[in-house]
């Protein structure tokens, strides 16, 4: 009986396991899913015949190996940084290994060894990173092909809250990863514009966002992703004179997160000496400085961010409660961890509540003379906060790829993204079948 390893059964990991536990009972192979909290995955496999949860640590090497050694093919969804732990495992054992997460250059220096071993280890096989770089190809490839010459690249990608779910003045609910959302941005932000290199720090990031319209759903903010010039080469784009990838959030988010940045609460280089002897007033007032004197907390803080007192950042920081003589719950804690214990209260997804992802990607080329414009756009929602369109949308692609490896179908080996026609090609196909379909309009322009 052919076997699957999933670690991790996190919030990101229901749809993956439903769909692997499905195939499972057809194909008569069996699944694993391995977790630090053994209880949440007993939930996820809820007593399924074809699966088994358990118990791991993953820095127990011992206890690592001994799960990877029973299977044929193993999915981590662990933090980025520990997939490297997995995967030497996984050369040893010479075992197949599936990502969702960005491919790291000790990932990439892997790739000899995988392939010399016959294996693939597949990275960035997600929503974003994932299902972007499958539609982007299929659509740069389709182009090509009828002799396009393609003159820029735009990629836009949100894990939002549903309109119908929106209640909130910040537009904005935890569907995915809260550290990641905290700490997202940070770097500095890089891409081409006019065939110019365009840099934004991260102290900048959130204040030069601009608007995109995403059709039928109006007027998005859009701050640019950390490197989209990494993509140029593998994209098969190194002459282009424009690419960008950003991500998408409410009009006003980019904002009023910039005011966060400003006052330095993001920030996670540093603890806040007794911190739980502290409110969050008196956080955000040793921020100000002694330059910021007179009036109401709102009033120095609008006069230290440069703002009107009554203006949507100002309403969107009081909803927080920052200015409140709260106490701060997490001891000698990092400006972000405070900020991030803050917003899980706030920003918490209610059972009933729907998200929703939006991609869209611009591609200006020219054909024949004329320059035109094709723009290709998915948005997906989901069911309530367990059966989450974030959670299809990074797990679906997983299980798929894991079904073809497990069935013989992938001939690609050594550390790959999906960007190869035998790929993304029966990937795509298969998510139409739940819901998964881009909405693609041409015009000249």
């Amino acid at each position: 009986m052919k076997k699957i390893l999933i670690i991790g059964a996190g919030r990101s990991a229901t749809a993956l396991i439903q769909y692997t536990l499905k195939e499972a009972e057809k194909n008569g192979w069996f699944v694993t899913v391995a977790d630090a909290d053994p209880e949440q995955a007993e939930k996820k496999v809820n007593g399924h015949p074809n699966g088994r949860a358990t118990w791991l640590d993953v820095n127990k090497t011992n206890d690592r190996r001994e799960e990877l050694t029973k299977v044929d093919v193993v999915v981590s969804l662990l933090p980025a940084h520990l997939h490297i732990l997995v995967a030497k495992d996984c050369i040893q054992l010479k075992k197949h290994l599936i990502t969702a997460s960005y491919v790291s250059k000790e990932m990439y220096k892997l790739g000899e060894a995988a392939r010399s071993n016959n294996l693939i280890f597949m990275g960035e096989m997600g929503l974003d990173p994932g299902i972007d770089h499958m539609s982007a190809m299929q659509t740069i490839h389709e182009i090509r092909e009828k002799g396009g010459d393609i003159q820029a690249f735009r990629s836009y990608t949100g894990g939002l809250i549903a309109p119908e779910s929106d209640n909130n003045p910040w537009h904005y609910k935890f569907t995915w990863n809260p550290r990641n959302v905290v700490q997202a941005g940070q770097g500095t932000a890089q891409y081409l514009e006019d065939g110019k290199y365009k840099y934004i720090p991260y102290n900048r990031l959130f204040g030069e966002s601009h608007l995109v319209d995403i059709p039928g759903m109006g007027e998005y903010d859009a701050y640019a992703n950390r490197d989209s010039l990494l993509y140029r080469s593998i994209y098969g784009l190194d002459d282009i004179p424009n690419i960008l990838r950003a991500t998408l959030r409410y009009k006003g988010f980019c904002g009023a997160w910039h005011a966060l940045v400003q006052l330095g609460l993001t920030d996670s280089s540093y603890p806040i000496v007794e911190s739980d002897q502290m409110t969050y007033f008196d956080l955000v007032e040793a921020y100000l400085g002694s330059n910021y004197k007179g009036g109401t907390i709102r009033d120095r803080v609008a006069n230290f961010l440069g703002v009107e007192v009554f203006s949507d950042v100002m309403d969107k920081l009081e909803w927080l409660g920052l200015f409140r003589k709260k106490k701060i719950k997490a001891k000698n804690a990092t400006p972000a961890t405070i900020l991030l214990e803050l917003l899980l209260d706030k920003w918490k997804l209610s059972p009933e509540d729907k998200d929703m992802i939006i991609m869209h990607h611009e591609f200006e080329y020219l054909m024949d003379g004329k320059k035109k414009l094709r723009t290709s756009t998915m948005i997906l929602k989901g069911e309530d906060s367990v059966d989450t369109a974030m959670s299809r949308l990074v797990g679906l692609p997983l299980g798929i790829f894991v079904k073809l490896v497990m069935q013989g179908k992938i001939k690609a080996k050594g550390v790959q993204i999906p960007v190869r026609s035998e790929i993304y090609e029966p990937v795509l196909k298969e998510l139409e079948d739940y819901g998964v379909v881009f909405k693609e309009v041409e015009k000249d322009i």
